[in-house]
């Protein structure tokens, strides 16, 4: 039997942080790139091919209800191994701009497009690296591990904005309405990163045979069951200490209460963010 406990407050960050919840989760104007990006060319073309398909006029569609037919069509496909005829609406390059109208969203809202986004995920990223510390100190005083093994369950909303903390999957170019075909070739795809299952696991290695004591303790980072490279050494393994100096002002400056904390001053939503 193993004990339970319900930490909403580490693992749902995002509805625990009113300057998240305000200016970006319940403000309408933190979406206007999606907003525009439906009414935009791409989504238009789309749009009108489907209203073709269907016998109707083109007004009596928008681009919520093309991507409701859209995720029909790919969760039957995901879940259950089978072509909906939702699918059939639909051509690959029509399945590439819905899926830039979701990363779009997922951008803005979850990702790299408000600064908030990420640094709400801090008090989780102290976390794990608190368990880390724990561990190195009981090794090093050769107590045996006390959590050898810690599983923490959140959801997409709790990985996306914890990966962009801490710099993965950035592009040069922020994901705008105007740039779907510069954006071709985006690293950041959130079906790839955070599919179904998504998982991210970090390993900390004891290592004997070493030169140095630095050396000593060794991390890996694993998404979805493949390693990452480190931003500091473009390897798929650091050490310890390296990898807590690579995030030191995360670790030492980001402080949840603060970050979160709603601006005294009325400023507009756009001008805090």
């Amino acid at each position: 039997e193993v004990e339970v406990e319900v930490n909403d407050s580490l693992m749902r960050f995002f509805d625990h942080c009113a300057k998240f919840v305000a200016l970006v989760e319940e403000n309408d104007g933190a979406m206007c790139q999606v907003d525009a990006f439906k009414e935009g060319p791409e989504m238009r073309r789309v749009l009108e091919k489907v209203a073709s398909a269907l016998c109707l006029p083109a007004e009596e569609l928008n681009a919520d209800l093309v991507q409701v037919a859209f995720l029909t069509c790919s969760y039957e496909l995901a879940i259950r191994n089978v072509t909906s005829p939702w699918c059939s609406l639909f051509s690959e390059e029509d399945a590439k701009v819905l899926e830039y109208l979701n990363d779009l969203k997922q951008y803005w809202k979850r990702g790299y497009g408000y600064d908030i986004n990420s640094r709400s995920s801090c008090i989780l990223f102290q976390d794990i690296f608190q368990h880390l510390d724990k561990a190195v100190e009981e090794s090093k005083s050769s107590k045996p591990i006390s959590s050898p093994l810690i599983v923490q369950v959140g959801h997409a909303e709790t990985l996306q904005p914890l990966l962009a903390l801490m710099g993965f999957f950035k592009d040069d170019e922020p994901l705008k309405a105007n740039n779907y075909l510069r954006q071709a070739h985006r690293k950041f795809r959130t079906g790839r990163i955070v599919p179904y299952a998504a998982n991210l696991v970090f390993v900390l290695y004891h290592c004997d045979q070493v030169k140095t004591s630095k050396e000593e303790y060794q991390v890996q980072i694993l998404l979805n069951e493949k390693p990452m490279s480190f931003h500091h050494s473009n390897e798929t393994i650091s050490t310890y200490a390296d990898l807590k100096d690579y995030y030191k002002d995360i670790l030492e400056n980001c402080h949840f209460k603060e970050e979160c904390e709603l601006p005294k001053l009325n400023t507009t939503a756009v001008d805090e963010l």
